[in-house]
This record gives C-alpha cells, structure tokens and sequence, in this order.
C-alpha cells in the first residue's frame, strides 16, 4: 500500500507551513496515523511531531448539456495535516 498520495501545495497550506510548521498530503484512505508519520520520516528524513487526519466525502456533480444533465461524483479522499518538529523542513521543490 502507498501510503503517500501527494502533497497539498495551495495558498492556505502555505500559511500553515510558515507559521506553524505544517505539512498537508492526501494519504490512502486506509493509512492510520502510525503509518502517514512513518512514511512521511522515511521518505524526507524528518522528525514529525503530530499528525491530524481528516475524511472528505466525495460529492455529486451535475452538468447541463444539450443532451440532458450528465451526474458524476468526484473521488472520496483522506487528508494529514502533519506537524514537524521545530528546526526540520520539507522541500518540495528541490528536485525541480
């Protein structure tokens, strides 16, 4: 199981990242706590102080269109708010 999906790079976590040192990904549905925080210090070699999930709900989607209404849903998914520890960084743009 991949734990680690990919991470969230928006204004809002940006905010976070700089005054609280937090860290957003979108993780498996599955993933506990022990395994984000597990992953997240193998794979950027960092001390991970909390971690904070939260489920979203996928949600229906409509559309208008000349044939009638289409109706999808977009895909359910878990998101961590991960809290390092003080002094340690994750640099997401290094490998650019």
């Amino acid at each position: 199981m991949d734990i680690l999906i990919k991470p969230v790079v928006t204004e809002k976590m940006e905010r976070l990242t700089d005054k609280l040192n937090q860290y957003g990904f979108i993780v498996d549905k599955r993933a506990n706590k022990l395994q984000i925080k597990k992953a997240i210090e193998e794979l950027y070699g960092v001390t991970v102080d909390s971690v904070n999930t939260m489920r979203y709900a996928g949600k229906v989607k409509s559309r208008y269109t000349r044939t009638g209404v289409l109706v999808g849903r977009t895909n359910s998914y878990k998101k961590a708010i991960v809290t390092l520890k003080e002094g340690d960084k994750i640099d997401f743009y290094s490998n650019i």
